[in-house]
């Protein structure tokens, strides 16, 4: 599966179809709306008398109307099964959660509109602690994701070592990072045949593999008056549980708290949930898989804030944290 990686129109022009979108609501919804974000998708803030919410232009290529309606289904039975604060669609003025828009030039793009979330995100210079609670909270999506019925149509993005780290992975090729030189290129090559290995042992029993959040770090949580809130199911699909552990450190990696992050992240967990001897045994590869999986994303998005910002290293620490691996390090993170 080959997806575009980054949508390419101008924030004018997404900004016209934001507003497009907000039209299709009642009169008591529209207001002042404006751009705060644009990563995968584009989010802007709407205020109306006092009140907020966040909507959200999906980029072209990436989930289908159902694939949407999915995600939301997904939010609508955690919210009311296991009180998790979580985005609560809003509907258009024909009852519908999610709508989709065009310009005069063709273009089209579904959107959807969520009630705010107040809170604050941690950062990675938070007290490492912040990970037992994001380890507690993932094991209890966990828990929700093993026993909860899918509705009939339910359809996710599928989160396997193919689509993560092949040639034709969702974020496109690891191998077309620049900075890599080819005995780079060998050596992470190498490291994805372990890793599929691994992997290929491990399973896709249900008890290992199912719904997950797929990007369940800290900037996707928020933090307000004691309570832990979760956002951002974007990219939530069909894969390995314990990837949402290697996602948690996402783009930190290198950062030498990794280790005590994802020791406070197991701790957590254990709270609620339980990971055995097995999955410890597979972590390092789902570890080290995330990285270069986030390597792909490295190089298909290169235009975003993120990819600019993180460029200067990426390239020689993702080599040096594949050396770790496939020198059977147990914990390849952290600095040198």
């Amino acid at each position: 599966m080959t997806v575009t990686q980054y949508d390419d129109l101008d924030d004018a022009a997404v900004t016209r179809l934001a507003h497009a979108a907000l039209d299709c609501y009642p009169r008591h919804l529209q207001g002042d709306l404006r751009l705060i974000c644009r990563s995968e998708n584009a989010t802007f803030r709407l205020t109306v008398g006092g009140e907020r919410y966040a909507l959200r232009l999906h980029r072209d290529n990436y989930h289908a109307r159902d694939e949407i309606e999915s995600e939301l289904d997904w939010l609508d039975a955690l919210r009311t099964d296991t009180g998790i604060v979580v985005p609560e669609a809003v509907r258009d003025a024909r009852g519908e959660r999610v709508v989709t828009v065009a310009d005069g030039n063709g273009v089209e793009r579904h959107a959807d509109l969520f009630g705010w979330i107040a809170g604050e995100a941690p950062t990675s210079s938070v007290d490492p602690g912040a990970f037992r609670q994001l380890g507690e909270i993932t094991a209890r999506l966990h828990a929700h994701s093993r026993g909860w019925q899918r509705p009939a149509g339910f359809r996710r993005i599928l989160w396997d070592h193919a689509s993560m780290v092949g040639p034709q992975g969702h974020w496109g090729d690891w191998a077309a990072l620049p900075g890599l030189s080819r005995a780079d290129r060998a050596m992470i090559g190498e490291a994805v045949g372990q890793v599929e290995t691994a992997l290929a042992g491990y399973g896709q029993a249900p008890e290992r593999f199912g719904l997950i959040h797929a990007d369940l770090r800290l900037t996707n949580l928020l933090m307000h008056e004691g309570e832990t809130r979760v956002i951002d199911f974007d990219d939530c699909g069909i894969g390995w549980y314990l990837h949402d552990l290697a996602a948690a450190v996402s783009f930190e990696e290198h950062h030498p708290s990794a280790p005590e992050w994802v020791e406070n992240w197991l701790a957590g967990y254990e709270r609620t949930g339980h990971l055995g001897p097995d999955d410890m045994a597979v972590l390092p590869s789902m570890l080290i898989q995330r990285r270069i999986q986030l390597t792909a994303w490295m190089a298909s998005h290169s235009e975003t804030e993120t990819a600019r910002g993180l460029a200067g290293r990426w390239a020689a620490d993702t080599v040096r944290l594949v050396r770790r691996y496939l020198s059977g390090d147990p914990m390849p993170l952290g600095a040198h």
